[in-house]
């Protein structure tokens, strides 16, 4: 064979290569014929090759990409994801609602399950010391944080009559909300939870208060009322929503600081007092002024929509839990009946004790069963050591 001929026989090698590469990528390659399948040989399926993803596709910007070549576009119509978070960021920063808690100020300096936001955006409240809990304060006796209570044996289910911290009857529902909120005329019983040395797990229903904040709460400037406190979300009735904490004092204490305050500064201590059956008085003093958590922002109602319980959990010092009184809508302020005349009957001592006529401070609640005056506990205002209350 020539020159010539082995020139023009090596390019038609390379030429039907060549066509038969494209022809198999195409598909447009002829099978080859299967083997006859054998008696009792069953018939298996090769899946199909996927098609390679090349160079262009991964460097396609709407692809999912995250080359560096492509930015991303500048039109919204093109990519509506960062529309969308401008048009949210816009609503955050508008002065018509209260804003979402942000990372910016926790009120609650992260001691809670949930972070309490501020309003207006760059306005925070007087600095004082945060405690989700109780702290002994001058002249207390008893350690708030020691713990006093057995468990109780329950391993499965607390229920009443068999669990030594349910005395008489179940204290929630199965929503964890309060059954008994005395709105039958009674007084608000005391309740007794489930606490760390209880050999029931933790998601016992009788386990609510020590779960801590569960709703988005916010700190906010009212107009007349100074600073209160709103929620952000829809709060059932009936369903825990904070602690009234601060320092533990002793009575003395108690009247030393009242003696020391004007009439324009705000009075933030308060006197649970439970009338046991015996006839006696516990009287338990709480001051979350330099010490407290937020719900020393609560203000006074009238009518309010929120319920004060004592809540025994390990210690004898009651947690002042807060309860919902009836359905709270968003946005809504929250508040208490600082008397606590609220869903509780009254004796003619604590009558004359909230009632004597001195100088009190303005009501601004705005209901139509408001008081004009503030309650006044005349007890705390007696000479210093001697207490009226037996």
């Amino acid at each position: 064979m020539s020159v010539p001929y082995k020139a023009l026989y090596y390019l038609l090698c390379i030429w039907l290569k060549t066509e038969r590469a494209t022809r198999k990528r195409r598909g447009k390659l002829r099978r080859r014929p299967h083997r006859p399948l054998v008696k009792g040989e069953r018939k298996t399926t090769t899946p199909k090759r996927q098609r390679r993803r090349t160079t262009r596709d991964s460097q396609h910007p709407l692809r999912g990409s995250k080359s560096s070549r492509w930015p991303a576009p500048r039109d919204d119509r093109k990519c509506p994801r960062e529309s969308r978070k401008r048009v949210l960021a816009g609503m955050a920063t508008s002065k018509e609602g209260p804003e979402r808690p942000t990372g910016r100020l926790d009120i609650a300096r992260g001691l809670e399950n949930v972070p309490v936001s501020a309003w207006p955006p760059g306005a925070e409240p007087e600095p004082f010391q945060y405690t989700p809990d109780h702290v002994a304060g001058p002249g207390t006796d008893i350690d708030p944080t020691q713990i006093t209570f057995p468990g109780c044996i329950c391993l499965k289910t607390c229920l009443p009559g068999t669990c030594s911290c349910l005395r008489h009857a179940e204290n929630y529902d199965d929503n964890s909300c309060l059954i008994d909120t005395g709105s039958q005329g009674k007084c608000a019983n005391p309740v007794f939870e489930c606490n760390i040395l209880c050999q029931c797990s933790d998601q016992c229903k009788n386990r609510v208060v020590q779960q801590g904040l569960q709703f988005q709460l916010q700190v906010f400037k009212t107009d007349k009322k100074g600073w209160g406190l709103r929620t952000l979300e829809f709060i059932p009735k009936g369903r825990f929503v904070c602690e009234y904490a601060g320092e533990v004092l002793g009575y003395s204490e108690v009247q030393r600081r009242i003696q020391l305050q004007t009439i324009q500064d705000p009075n933030y201590i308060i006197a649970v007092r439970e009338h046991v059956y015996s006839g006696q008085v516990i009287e338990t003093f709480v001051d979350p002024a330099s010490i407290g958590n937020i719900g020393r922002f609560l203000n006074h109602s009238c009518e309010p929509n929120l319920l004060m319980i004592p809540v025994r959990i390990d210690s004898m010092v009651p947690k002042l839990a807060l309860f919902a009184a009836k359905d709270i809508l968003p946005e809504e302020e929250l508040s208490y009946d600082y008397s606590g005349r609220f869903l509780n009957l009254m004796d003619s001592k604590d009558k004359e004790r909230l009632d004597q006529g001195k100088t009190r401070k303005p009501c601004y609640c705005g209901t139509r069963s408001c008081a004009a005056f503030l309650p006044y506990d005349s007890s705390l205002y007696c000479p210093l050591g001697k207490s009226n209350i037996s």
